[in-house]
C-alpha cells in the first residue's frame, strides 16, 4: 500500500542527492510488480548505481535478473547507450532508468554549443520510448548540496528535463524520513503516506486509512445512552 505507482511515460525524479536511494527503491518496487518479468535498463551517471543498495532493496535476488546496467562517463557515451536502448528495447519491457540524466551534458568536455542538443536528442528518445513501449521511464535530477558533495544542478529540474516529464515527483527529505510528493505546476497534489528512512518504512495515519477503513464518528453521549449509561428510573 506504500508503494509509489510508476506510472507509462516520463516521470521526474528530483533527489536529495545523486546517489539516492530511494531511486533503488523504486526500481525494485516496480520491478517486483512486474508479473511479466520484462527487460529493465538502467543508464547510470555519477555512479548512481549500485549494486549493494539494490540488493538491499529487493525482495528476492530474483527481482533483479532481468535488470541490465551500463555505466556513462561522458556525454557521448551517454547519448550512445541512449541510443543503443532504443534498439534493443521491446514490448513487454519494464522499466528505463537513467538517473542524473543531465549531469554528464554539464560537463566541461562536451563543447558548449553541443550540450543543448545533445541532451535534447536523448530526452526525445527516453520520452519516445516510453510512450510507444506504454513502460514508466524514470530520470532523476539532484538538488545543489547533496549529501556527498557532488550534487547535480539543480536547474535541470525547471529546466529541459522537466519540458521532457509527463510526471513530475519531489524526493523530500524530512525529520521522519523521505516523503515522495506529485507536483503539477509547482504545488504538491499528492504524496505517499509515510515516509521512508534506509530500509524501513515510517507509517502515517492516512496510511492505516487507505488500508483498513476510517472508524465511525464517536458521539459520548450517545454511547452512553446506547449502554444505558443515561437511563433515570422512577
Amino acid at each position: 500500500m506504500h508503494q509509489f505507482d510508476l506510472e507509462p511515460g516520463t516521470t521526474l525524479l528530483n533527489v536529495p542527492s545523486p546517489r539516492s536511494e530511494i531511486v533503488h527503491r523504486l526500481v525494485c518496487e516496480r520491478l517486483a510488480a512486474d508479473a511479466a518479468g520484462g527487460s529493465a535498463y538502467w543508464i547510470d551517471a555519477r555512479s548512481a548505481a549500485s549494486a549493494h543498495a539494490l540488493y538491499d532493496c529487493a525482495s528476492s535476488p530474483r527481482v533483479l535478473e532481468n535488470l541490465q546496467v551500463a555505466r556513462a562517463f561522458t556525454a557521448y557515451q551517454h547519448h550512445s547507450l541512449v541510443r543503443d536502448i532504443a534498439r534493443r528495447a521491446e514490448p513487454g519491457t519494464a522499466l528505463l532508468v537513467a538517473p542524473n540524466v543531465a549531469a554528464p551534458y554539464r560537463d566541461d568536455d562536451l563543447a558548449a554549443w553541443e550540450r543543448e542538443p545533445l541532451l535534447a536528442a536523448t530526452l526525445e528518445i527516453l520520452s519516445e520510448l516510453g510512450a510507444v513501449l506504454d513502460c514508466p521511464v524514470l530520470v532523476t535530477s539532484a538538488d545543489s548540496g547533496g549529501e556527498d558533495g557532488s550534487a547535480d544542478d539543480a536547474t535541470a529540474a525547471s529546466g529541459p528535463v522537466a519540458e521532457y516529464a509527463d510526471t513530475t515527483v519531489d524526493c523530500v527529505r524530512t525529520r521522519e524520513g523521505l516523503r515522495l510528493e506529485r507536483v503539477d505546476e509547482g504545488e504538491a497534489t499528492g504524496a505517499t503516506a509515510g515516509y521512508w528512512h534506509g530500509t524501513q518504512w515510517q507509517t502515517t495515519i492516512p496510511y492505516w486509512v487507505e488500508l483498513c477503513g476510517a472508524v465511525d464518528a464517536f458521539d459520548p453521549v450517545v454511547a452512553a445512552h446506547d449502554r444505558g449509561l443515561l437511563e433515570v428510573s422512577g
